[in-house]
C-alpha cells in the first residue's frame, strides 16, 4: 500500500473530509500535552503583569510539563482535550478535507495549480474552518490555560460547562472571541501547512527522490511544521492571548499586540515557540502520514466493495 502511485488512488471529496478530520484528532491525541505547555508559556508575561509578579513559573517546553505534573497532576496536560478534538474534528476536515476541492474549484477542474491558486485555496478552507469551529477552540484555550486554584475548585468544570458560562457571562459573541485573529493566524497556518507539504512531497516525486510512501510523507510534513512555526507564530500568540483574556482586557486583537509589544518587547510574539516546533512538527508528521494511509485504505476499501467479484 505505501507504494502506490498516486495515480493509483484517487480518493473522493468524502473520504478526504473525513480521513483528515480523524487523522487531526490521532496527531491532536499523541501531541496534546505539547499544545498545553504551548499555550503555558504564550501566557505567562501575561499572568506576571496582571499579578506584579516576577518569578517565571515556567522555563522551556518539558519543564513547563514537568511543573504542571508536580503541581496540577498529569491529567492536566490535557485540559481541553475534549474541546480539541471536537474542534479537529470540525476544523481539520474543512481546512484539510476540502483543500484539493477548492484548488480544483480555482482552477475550474484542471490539474495544474499554481503557487497562488495553492495560497488561495489554503486561505479559503482555513476561514471556512474557523468560521464553524471557533467557539470549540475558545473552550480549548480557556482548558489549556486555567490554573486549579487553592481551593480546588476551576474556572470551569467541563467542557458544556464552559459553552454555557462563556455564553451566559460574555454573551454569544465570547464564543467567537478572537474571530478575526484566528482566521488571521489560520488563514498563514493554512497556507504554510498544506502549501509547504503539498510543494515539497510535489517536487520529491517530480526528481524522484523517493516514492509515494511514508519516508516522502515524514519528510514533506517536517518541513511544513517548521514553516508554519516559524511564521505563524507570532500571530498565534496573540489569538492565545486574546482568546484566554478576561472580558474588556483588551480592546482588540491588535490592542493586545500592541500591549504585548508595550510590555514584554518584540520577544514576546516567540513565546512558546520550541513547544510550537515541536507540537506542531509532531503533529504535521502524525497527522499526513496518518492522512495519507486513511484515504489510501479508505479509497481501496471502496474500490474492493464497489468492484465485480
Amino acid at each position: 500500500m505505501l507504494g502506490m502511485k498516486p495515480k493509483d488512488v484517487v480518493p473522493s471529496a468524502a473520504v478526504k473530509f473525513f480521513g483528515a478530520g480523524t487523522a487531526a484528532c490521532i496527531a491532536d491525541l499523541i501531541t496534546f500535552p505539547l499544545d498545553t505547555a504551548k499555550v503555558r508559556l504564550q501566557i505567562q508575561g501575561e499572568s506576571q503583569k496582571v499579578e506584579g509578579g516576577s518569578t517565571m513559573k515556567y522555563r522551556g517546553v518539558f519543564g513547563t510539563i514537568t511543573t504542571m505534573c508536580r503541581t496540577e497532576g498529569p491529567r492536566s496536560l490535557y485540559n481541553g482535550l475534549v474541546a480539541g478534538l471536537q474542534r479537529q474534528m470540525s476544523f481539520a476536515s474543512i481546512r484539510i478535507g476540502l483543500y484539493d476541492s477548492m484548488k480544483q474549484f480555482y482552477t475550474r477542474g484542471t490539474e495544474s495549480a499554481g503557487i497562488v491558486t495553492r495560497l488561495m485555496a489554503g486561505c479559503t478552507t482555513g476561514a471556512m474552518a474557523v468560521a464553524l469551529a471557533q467557539p470549540t477552540d475558545v473552550v480549548k484555550v480557556r482548558f489549556q490555560a486555567q490554573v486549579r486554584l487553592a481551593d480546588g475548585g476551576r474556572r470551569y468544570n467541563s467542557t458544556l460547562n464552559a459553552y454555557k458560562t462563556i455564553a451566559r457571562d460574555e454573551g454569544v459573541r465570547g464564543l467567537w472571541k478572537g474571530c478575526m485573529p484566528n482566521i488571521t493566524r489560520n488563514a498563514i497556518v493554512n497556507c504554510a501547512e498544506l502549501v509547504t507539504y503539498d510543494l515539497i512531497k510535489e517536487l520529491i516525486l517530480k526528481y524522484g527522490l523517493m516514492t509515494d510512501n511514508l519516508p516522502c510523507h515524514f519528510t514533506a510534513a517536517f518541513g511544513a511544521g517548521f514553516c508554519t512555526t516559524v511564521v505563524a507564530s507570532p500571530v498565534d500568540v496573540v489569538k492565545t492571548r486574546f482568546m484566554n483574556s478576561a472580558d474588556g482586557q483588551y480592546r482588540s486583537a491588535i490592542n493586545c499586540a500592541l500591549t504585548m509589544v508595550r510590555n514584554e518587547g518584540p520577544k514576546a510574539f516567540y513565546k512558546g515557540f520550541m513547544p510550537s516546533f515541536l507540537r506542531l512538527g509532531s503533529w504535521n508528521i502524525v497527522m499526513f502520514v496518518t492522512y495519507e494511509q486513511i484515504k489510501r485504505g479508505m479509497t481501496q476499501s471502496q474500490q474492493y466493495w464497489e468492484s465485480p467479484l
